[in-house]
């Protein structure tokens, strides 16, 4: 058992999180601007923002009876959700300025209480998503792809995974993992998924990639105790892309000069998994595949 404060855990990924650690005997605290409508844990409003309070509400952790009335204890992490979780949310200033302040303060405060691992959201943007200025080098994206952020929340992001290096460098004792987390849908998304079929380019921004809350969840808990070192980044998608037709063909008809692997099989993502499979045993569960009307699988051919 681990004693874990989640940040942003009133949100779609955080409410996941949340409910995965507690089914795996964690105790968790939730810190975030607002309670989350599903009341899961023991919550504890803060802004991030201000430094003081990012010390506080971990030092206060220690003292908090969950709502199981088990003592969460000294917290041994943080998974670091919080944030404006997409570009175009606000003004590109206030998109990075509180993002890199809030993923600042928690780093600081992480180790400045001596926390073993910090576990927090990057975001696939950083390989240059939307890719309509820059193709991908190949296909699929693996983690040493080059970082080339087209947005100010991209770039805080990238920003944010050097912040993490240096940070560890000057406190080796906490490890952070940076999880370059694809488009988040719960079960309740998926039902959009049929639309984006007709026009193939409506989704090429991303590779036609996506993620369920409930895998983003498993990875943050597993790389809660994988084997990394330092700080390091992984990719987190799902297992296949959200199209009918063939990964392959899909790169042909709009991205032609990008070479592409030679494995990839027939519906596979396109942001490689592989890395996150090897490091931290992710195994994406979920996949809209076989789970939408029979209608909807003929709106298009």
């Amino acid at each position: 058992m681990t004693s874990v404060v989640v940040t942003g855990g009133s949100g779609k990924a955080g409410r996941a999180v949340i409910r995965d650690l507690l089914a795996h005997g964690h105790t968790v605290m939730n810190v975030d601007i607002a309670p989350s409508p599903e009341p899961l844990c023991h919550f504890m409003k803060a802004d991030l923002n201000d430094m003081g309070q990012a010390v506080e509400v971990l030092r206060q952790a220690a003292g908090t009876i969950d709502r199981r009335r088990m003592p969460i204890g000294t917290p041994e992490a943080v998974v670091h959700l919080a944030g404006i979780p997409a570009p175009g949310l606000a003004p590109d200033g206030t998109v990075f300025r509180n993002n890199m302040m809030t993923t600042y303060n928690i780093f600081s405060a992480a180790t400045l209480m001596g926390l073993k691992r910090v576990v927090w959201a990057s975001s696939e943007t950083t390989y240059g998503l939307p890719f309509t200025r820059t193709a991908p080098v190949a296909a699929p994206v693996m983690e040493e792809h080059r970082l080339a952020p087209e947005s100010s929340y991209a770039l805080a992001k990238s920003l944010c995974e050097e912040m993490a290096r240096e940070m560890h460098r000057w406190n080796p004792g906490t490890v952070f993992v940076g999880l370059r987390i694809s488009n988040i849908f719960e079960p309740a998304d998926y039902a959009q998924i049929p639309s984006f079929w007709a026009d193939s380019s409506l989704r090429k921004w991303n590779l036609w990639s996506w993620v369920d809350a409930r895998d983003v969840a498993q990875a943050c808990r597993l790389a809660l105790h994988a084997d990394v070192a330092g700080a390091d980044a992984f990719t987190i998608a799902a297992a296949d892309t959200l199209m009918q037709r063939p990964s392959r063909d899909l790169m042909a008809e709009s991205f032609p000069d990008v070479p592409v692997s030679p494995g990839l099989g027939k519906f596979d993502t396109l942001l490689s998994i592989a890395k996150a499979r090897r490091v931290l045993g992710y195994a994406p569960e979920h996949t809209w595949r076989g789970r939408l009307p029979a209608n909807e699988w003929n709106q298009v051919g």
